[in-house]
């Protein structure tokens, strides 16, 4: 222990000290401002010839540093820049700049310097640069496999592949190609391949007669050194030609357009599900197909076999598929040198251009080889309008002999563009959007307007399928106006007595009666009975709503939708022959085809004339074809669901027995329904907006509740097939689905195995 003196006399010293430090005035020494610069990433890995890589230089004020500080960049080898090369930093900010190595760079390890210097201060930081030599393209080849399905019938027509490689990067030498997953009873020819790069070659799969019908999926394994690719293709077996499928040679399968295809013996319920069934192909046109796409099945073309698909557009294309393959057979142009396909009036109706909207009809016994009939409009440079009426060989496209027609007509009356009695057809004012009706020798064509627009009113034609020579005209409205023929692209039907049945849209009808028809031959907004004799037309029958003038006035015409024929049976056995259709008034009128009813002003709603009518079970106006099956009616308006109305005692039900669970927008879904006779029932609709994608559904005909199938269940859009149109029904044959759009068809079936 220290003796207590000295540790008091050691305390004393302390504090005399301290207070003589507080007590002498003089003020703390005061610290020069300063800045400290660091750059990072402290290593940067650069490659001659490639992206350059980001460096951050920041400064941070030091002792209330605030002023601003320019850096410089140093030490960059030969090939190396910065960009920007030079930086400004204000006090605790940071700038960017970018280094990156030319191709001529030295490579090596440099030092690069950012120096930040303001007044006698001076900074550096350091980063480290790596330069290495650029990266020297490895060669590789791609492959092509195509088309993506092929189709082979036992002893028949043979499926052909294209094989192609393209050369990567300098890739010099060939491509070996091994083919593996060919099915018994296929041999492929060449059983593999050796490639030059940028020249293809075809394998051609052909079946044996005993090969079985089967689905698989070939792979094609391409190798060059130790570079491998691999392509795929799905490889449908058919044991024989479709001799079952029917064909499809009129819209809506018949001239009664009712819809259903009753030999549909691959589809089913058990089998059209997201997991078996989609999309297969989409076959590209060039234009929009407005009218429903045409079959036939076991078609020579080009001395082969094939299952065919005829395919018209707007740009006035009439296309012959490979229905199985997706293969163009043959193209034809049916505009004119020196002609473009019609413009839309300004109609959105049929836009933006109009070369082929309605079906064709097909005859398979017609000249050589069987004929494609078609009507065409176009346009000349200075404004002239044409329609023409052409006869096609179905093996070539080519037109047949005293093709095509050119289509004019007149008629005694008084209505728009008459002169002297006599109304005269304004090509111009016209398009052909029904259906056209091959009967007993003779080509019916029913002209719409464009929208309301112009002095329009109600034609149709009649010409000699041998000689394309027109045998009759008929107005339906020649003393008035308006009346057109709509019908949502359903055509003119017929019975099997030969008897013509067509709806007509709003327009004027004479109320004055002779003899219980309009004293002046004007039947607008009416269901017309015709008939057709030695290919003169001449209405034997009518139906008009008591209310048909006001609804003519208000736009509520009956023709805006399609009509069906069908019979029913009642409980005493008698056979009733009906004719169904719907339009704007959301009314469903049913009318007896051997009384149709006339016109009856001094009714109340319903008709008492008609055979039967179904109010209030529509929502929307009808632009749209119902279909019948099994004794249901298939009816969907714009807006509204598809709804199902069951027969009984011939006659409809008042209220639906099922609905889809969906709402169909404008303009509502025209059906269609596949089948094996009454059974394996699928019921076929479309959601065609043109202005949002198209998706199909697939229904149970017993419950439309049950959906068995839409196009939006499969995963990533495998199944997406593009925008919709107006009007288009969905054709089901040989188990596959073909679907119009904007600019092809899509083509559903079973999804290879």
């Amino acid at each position: 222990m220290l003796p207590l003196r000295r540790v008091f006399s050691a305390a004393t010293a302390l504090i005399i000290v301290l207070l003589l430090v507080s007590c002498s005035g003089s003020s703390p020494t005061t610290l020069p401002a300063d800045f400290t610069l660091t750059a990072t990433p402290s290593t940067v890995n650069l490659t001659a010839g490639s992206a350059g890589q980001v460096v951050t230089v920041n400064a941070s004020a030091v002792n209330g540093f605030n002023g601003t500080i320019p850096i410089t960049i140093g030490g960059l080898p030969t090939g190396v820049t910065a960009s920007p090369s030079t930086l400004t930093l204000a006090a605790g900010a940071q700038a960017t700049t970018t280094l990156t190595a030319a191709s001529t760079a030295t490579v090596g390890t440099a030092s690069v310097t950012f120096t930040g210097s303001t007044g006698s201060l001076t900074h550096i930081a350091t980063v480290t640069a790596n330069i290495s030599a650029p990266a020297v393209p490895v060669p590789d080849f791609t492959l092509t496999v195509s088309p993506a399905a092929i189709t082979a019938v036992a002893g028949g027509t043979a499926g052909q592949v294209s094989v192609r490689a393209d050369a990567v990067n300098g890739l010099t030498g060939t491509v070996a190609v091994a083919i593996v997953g060919v099915p018994a009873g296929v041999t492929a020819s060449p059983t593999s391949l050796v490639l030059t790069p940028g020249t293809a070659q075809t394998v051609t799969f052909t079946a044996s007669a005993a090969a079985v019908a089967s689905n698989s999926n070939l792979t094609f394994t391409a190798t060059s050194g130790s570079l491998s690719h691999t392509g795929t293709a799905a490889l449908t077996v058919q044991s024989t030609l479709i001799t079952v499928a029917p064909d499809v040679t009129t819209y809506h399968y018949n001239v009664r357009r009712d819809g259903v295809n009753a030999q549909e013996t691959i589809l089913t319920p058990a089998n059209v599900n997201a997991n078996t069934f989609g999309k297969l192909n989409f076959l590209t046109v060039d234009g929009k197909v407005d009218a429903e796409p045409l079959f036939l099945a076991n078609l020579t073309v080009g001395g082969a076999l094939h299952n065919t698909l005829f395919v018209a557009t707007e740009h006035g294309s009439v296309y012959a598929f490979d229905a199985d393959t997706g293969v163009v057979l043959w193209q034809k142009s049916v505009i004119p040198t020196g002609e473009v396909p019609s413009d839309d009036h300004g109609c959105n109706q049929i836009t933006s251009e109009i070369g082929i909207t309605s079906t064709p009809v097909i005859d398979r016994t017609y000249g050589a080889h069987g004929g494609l009939f078609t009507v065409s409009m176009s346009k000349e440079t200075n404004g002239t309008y044409h329609q023409r009426l052409h006869a096609l060989d179905i093996t070539t496209g080519a037109e047949i002999a005293a093709t095509p027609t050119e289509i004019t007509a007149t008629y005694p009356g008084a209505g728009p563009y008459s002169s002297g009695g006599v109304v005269t057809f304004n090509p111009g004012l016209y398009a052909e959007r029904a259906a056209l009706l091959l009967q007993n020798g003779s080509l019916v064509l029913a002209f719409t307007s464009h929208c309301d627009g112009g002095q329009y009113t109600g034609w149709m034609m009649a010409y000699n399928e041998t000689t394309l020579q027109q045998t009759s005209v008929l107005n339906l409205t020649p003393n008035g106006s308006m009346g057109a023929i709509w019908m949502a692209g359903d055509g003119v039907a017929a019975d099997a007595s030969g008897n013509l049945y067509v709806l007509v849209g709003n327009g004027t009808f004479d109320t004055t009666l002779v003899n219980g028809f309009p004293q002046s031959g004007d039947y607008g907004n009416g269901m017309l009975k015709l008939s057709n004799t030695a290919g003169k037309l001449a209405i034997t029958d009518y139906f008009e709503a008591y209310n048909t003038v006001a609804n003519s006035n208000a736009d509520l015409d009956l023709g805006s939708g399609g009509e069906v024929l069908f019979d029913a049976t009642d409980a005493a056995a008698t056979v009733h022959h009906l004719i169904v259709g719907a339009g704007k008034d959301r009314s469903i009128y049913v009318a007896d085809r051997d009384n149709l009813g006339k016109f009856n002003p001094s009714n109340l709603a319903p008709d008492s004339n008609l055979y039967q009518q179904i109010d209030g079970q529509l929502t929307g106006g009808v632009f749209s074809t119902p279909v019948v099956f099994n004794g249901t009616l298939y009816y969907s308006a714009s807006g509204d669901a598809l709804k199902a109305f069951p027969l009984t005692n011939a006659k409809l039900a008042t209220t639906p027995a099922s609905r889809s669970a969906i709402t169909y927008g404008f303009p509502g879904t025209t059906p269609a329904v596949s089948a094996n006779g009454t059974a394996n029932g699928i019921v076929w609709a479309l959601q065609s907006a043109t202005s949002g994608p198209n998706v199909l559904h697939a229904y149970d005909p017993t419950n439309l509740a049950n959906e068995f199938y839409n196009s939006n269940q499969a995963a990533a859009s495998r199944d997406a097939f593009g925008n919709g149109n107006k009007f288009i029904t969905p054709l089901v044959v040989n188990g596959k689905v073909y679907v119009g759009t904007t600019n092809g068809v899509a083509v559903f079936g079973l999804l290879p195995k």
